[in-house]
């Protein structure tokens, strides 16, 4: 990890940064093991992520990257990657990202800006998506300081703070394809990935409702045990919808049926509610006690919110109504 005194979210963004470089130690020495989706043991890459989540969002945050990123390359592919490298997905493409390839000798180059970089400060690699000349693709690089230059500025957040995701700036920074135009969302493994993320935001929903239960478990409060009631019915459900799409994505890891989309869309919104009704149910059954007196909590709470606006809530529902309603149109 560079040591460097302006990482965004300061101190927390640095101590994210070293606790993301000591799983990815244990990961490379077998002591922390998430195997790949569709490998048969995909509820226990889920079970990691909520894990991981659970303990810390950030830091959670940039182990899903790294283990997305090593999902990736085996699926498409791509650069083995070594031990000791931390790798990071840097796929947002909002309105007005200027990121491009361009052809370079036998292989390409990135040039411009890239939004939302996870980990920019902590990963030594990336798989980064950019428009080339012949369709949109995605490159393997090494993030090198002096072509891979982190915006300053640019990572303002509160929320996810720690997870260090300022604008990247590319100058001509030697690139590896990975995969064939349009690879990197057409393969299965995009909308098991999904899954992962997803993972996470419930194992952030199991550390914010924490408060809830000793809130409960210290004295009786008919309101406060209705809403623990209702909190844990959601998370349940959350936990079931997450084991069944495991067992789902092992039974057809190469979506052979065609399902992966929707199981995606369905277990992806599920979550987000879920998540998203945990974090006003604790709030309205603890009051402001917790968020301005327990950091661990208010930060997690923080993180949590931030977190699920990687959903793109009703555009996502549109999408999952559109493909069931009409799924000769959304091919």
């Amino acid at each position: 990890m560079r040591s460097d005194a302006s990482v965004p979210g300061g101190a927390a963004g640095r101590e994210t940064g070293a606790r993301f470089a000591s799983v990815v130690e244990d990961i490379d020495a077998g002591r922390s093991v998430f195997p790949l989706p569709g490998s048969g043991r995909t509820a226990e890459r889920l079970s990691a992520l909520r894990a991981a989540a659970e303990d810390d969002l950030c830091v959670a945050r940039l182990v899903e990257g790294h283990v997305d990123a090593l999902a990736i390359l085996a699926e498409l592919g791509g650069p083995r990657p070594r031990a000791g490298q931390r790798w990071a997905v840097w796929a947002a493409q909002p309105p007005g990202t200027t990121l491009e390839a361009v052809r370079s000798g036998d292989g390409w180059a990135l040039t411009g800006r890239k939004p939302y970089c996870s980990g920019a400060h902590a990963c030594t690699h990336a798989l980064v998506t950019a428009p080339a000349p012949d369709g949109p693709r995605l490159f393997a690089v090494a993030v090198d300081p002096l072509v891979c230059v982190p915006v300053e500025g640019t990572w303002q957040a509160v929320g996810m703070a720690g997870s260090d995701s300022p604008d990247v700036s590319f100058e001509h920074a030697p690139a590896t394809a990975v995969g064939g135009v349009d690879a990197y969302v057409r393969r299965p493994g995009f909308q098991h990935g999904g899954i992962g993320v997803a993972a996470c935001w419930y194992g952030g929903a199991l550390a914010v409702a924490r408060p809830l239960r000793e809130a409960a478990a210290r004295r009786s409060a008919p309101h406060a045990d209705a809403h623990l009631g209702a909190a844990d019915v959601q998370l349940h459900a959350a936990g079931a919808v997450l084991d069944r799409a495991a067992a789902e994505i092992d039974d057809d890891p190469s979506d052979k049926a065609g399902g992966a989309r929707v199981r995606s869309l369905r277990v992806r919104a599920l979550v987000e509610s879920v998540c998203s009704d945990v974090l006003t149910r604790v709030g309205r059954a603890t009051g402001a006690g917790p968020l301005c007196h327990d950091p661990r909590h208010a930060r997690a709470a923080a993180d949590l919110a931030v977190y699920l606006r990687q959903h793109h809530a009703e555009r996502d529902l549109a999408g999952l109504g559109a493909l069931l309603a009409r799924p000769q149109d959304t091919r």
